[in-house]
């Protein structure tokens, strides 16, 4: 029997305990067939490319950081991110970026490495 990708992360590797289906890859729990399961968001970058968490994005334009003087420069690299897929302003990455410091970055600003 073959096992259905993760909704989540598309990922091949989910495995079964008990009746739930599990991600090794992003912890994604569901039940198969389960109508109620909600569907994933899907986080795209610049380019088009899928995002998934653990990725590594490069910044596309100079960035103003809110409430300081400095800025993020183009092709700085933001390493291991995660998605917010239920963030409400905008902000769906949250990562470290090289020089500054974690932060929330829009994924409209930035392209897969």
């Amino acid at each position: 029997m073959s096992l259905p990708n993760c909704p989540k992360c598309n990922s091949e590797y989910a495995y079964e305990d008990g009746d739930l289906l599990i991600c090794p890859e992003c912890s994604y729990e569901w039940r198969e067939g389960d109508s109620s399961a909600e569907q994933a968001t899907v986080i795209k970058d610049s380019n088009g490319n899928i995002l998934a968490d653990g990725d590594t994005v490069t910044v596309i334009k100079d960035l103003k950081i809110k409430g300081s003087s400095s800025i993020i420069k183009v092709g700085t690299k933001a390493k291991n991110i995660r998605l917010l897929p239920d963030s409400s302003d905008g902000h769906d990455i949250d990562c470290k970026v090289d020089g500054v410091g974690a932060m929330k970055l829009k994924s409209e600003f930035v392209k897969k490495a």
